[in-house]
């Protein structure tokens, strides 16, 4: 039976979901998104600009192209209940409800749900309703915090004291930011990491570990990004990991899957590896961008395959992936995030990225080129035996791009890069 796949989302993420599919034998791909991305335009049998958000017009795209099984991309979706309306319509969507997409969306929801069922990794918290008394507990704090909006931000909206900011900028900082609700936590000081695993009947299939660089420029300098780029190694683990970090990072999904029995779609966990084992910096309801980019590219099982058990009650099939490390790199319009310009021509293209894959992300495809928008443009990833091989990879795409009105973080894969964040882990276990 071939399936008629519709995917939620522009961006690179849902790109890489859109190249996924198109391997597979049995699909055949239809889009909606605010924007037209041409890389998902040039894989998809029908594309549609529709606010990802818009409940009402995805149900009704999806019907009228006979959509048999929906990926969710973008987290908003999601919040907005799409994946609801798409199983009520029986158009079945592999994502969360917007209940259990909570885990995401509503950070102290999220932490208190650890509580509530003895999710290890659990960093102290408090919850505040009102920004005045979470300005106050943030200037009066004797130890470092990690400021946190209750809702959605993008991917930009923490603050971490001691680190990004002093005690007195992050109490302006809730003051003046116009978030209405904050979770305050304990700072996690550690290297962060990424599992994703696919859920759904109970069950759930695991990947490899990723980490994204959050910080807008080189030597991790600079405000959050939605992600500048990321990297996994040849094996599950990354350089700075054993085999018991990963392990411990599993068994806290382990114990989300278990407290949420009906949970279908993509978990992703956000870890800290710290001196004591892996704490949770946060728990996403779909694939991360960029990490999507450096999983699916490798992954050897067919996607949909995954899909239409998830749909029809079914063992999910073991997941089988290439034995090499991956590294992306996203191209940004100068002065992202806090500043962009758009309007910058994009030049590369698949047949120009060397052996990198390129990945667009928001762009604006006019009939004369391709040109930036004021967030992250495209990715280009590279694969190899090693993560420095597959970061040469990366770099030779990027070297061939004309980079004006563009930026990249160049560090990311890069051996100093790889040995700093080892060092920093062995002075952690040393301590």
């Amino acid at each position: 039976m071939t399936e008629a796949v519709l995917l939620i989302g522009g961006g690179g993420r849902e790109h890489a979901i859109a190249r996924a599919v198109e391997r597979s034998p049995d699909a055949t791909l239809y889009a909606v998104a605010s924007n037209r991305n041409p890389g998902i335009d040039a894989v998809s049998d029908g594309f549609e600009p529709i606010e990802e958000t818009d409940v009402d017009a995805v149900v009704e795209y999806a019907r009228s192209v006979g959509a048999t099984l929906a990926v969710i991309g973008p987290e908003a979706a999601l919040e907005a209940g799409v994946a609801d309306a798409l199983d009520a319509a029986g158009v079945y969507a592999f994502g969360p409800h917007a209940e259990e997409a909570r885990i995401e969306t509503d950070k102290a929801f999220q932490r208190e749900f650890m509580d509530d069922n003895d999710v290890p990794g659990c960093p102290d918290y408090v919850v505040f309703e009102e920004p005045a008394a979470a300005a106050d507990h943030v200037r009066e704090a004797d130890s470092d915090l990690a400021i946190k909006p209750r809702g959605l931000t993008g991917g930009k909206g923490v603050r971490v004291t001691g680190d990004q900011v002093t005690a007195p900028e992050g109490a302006e900082y809730v003051r003046e930011s116009g978030h209405d609700a904050f979770v305050i936590e304990e700072r996690l000081v550690g290297e962060e990491f990424t599992v994703q695993a696919f859920v759904a009947n109970g069950q759930y299939r695991v990947t490899p570990a990723v980490q994204d660089h959050k910080r807008a420029y080189e030597g991790d300098e600079g405000p959050n990004t939605g992600g500048m780029g990321s990297y996994s190694d040849a094996t599950f683990k990354l350089p700075f990991m054993t085999e018991a970090d990963y392990t411990a990072a599993v068994e806290i999904l382990d114990a989300v899957v278990d407290a949420l029995p009906d949970y279908k779609g993509i978990l992703y966990g956000q870890f800290m590896l710290t001196a004591d084992g892996p704490k949770v910096v946060e728990f996403n309801a779909r694939f991360g961008d960029p990490e999507a980019m450096n999983t699916l590219p490798v992954l050897e099982t067919d996607v949909v395959s995954i899909l239409r058990a998830a749909r029809d009650g079914e063992d999910l099939p073991g997941l089988e992936f290439e034995n090499r490390a991956t590294v992306c790199k996203y191209a940004v319009p100068e002065g992202y995030p806090t500043d962009p310009k758009a309007g910058a021509e994009v030049t590369i293209d698949p047949g120009s990225a060397g052996e990198a894959l390129l990945f667009c992300a928001s762009v604006d495809a006019r009939e004369d080129g391709v040109y930036t928008t004021t967030s992250r443009s495209f990715a280009v990833v590279g694969r190899g035996d090693t993560v420095t091989g597959a970061e040469a990879v990366a770099a030779d795409a990027i070297q061939r791009a004309d980079e004006t009105g563009l930026r990249v973080r160049h560090d990311i894969g890069t051996a100093e890069l790889l040995q700093a964040r080892i060092d920093h882990v062995n002075r952690l276990r040393e301590d």
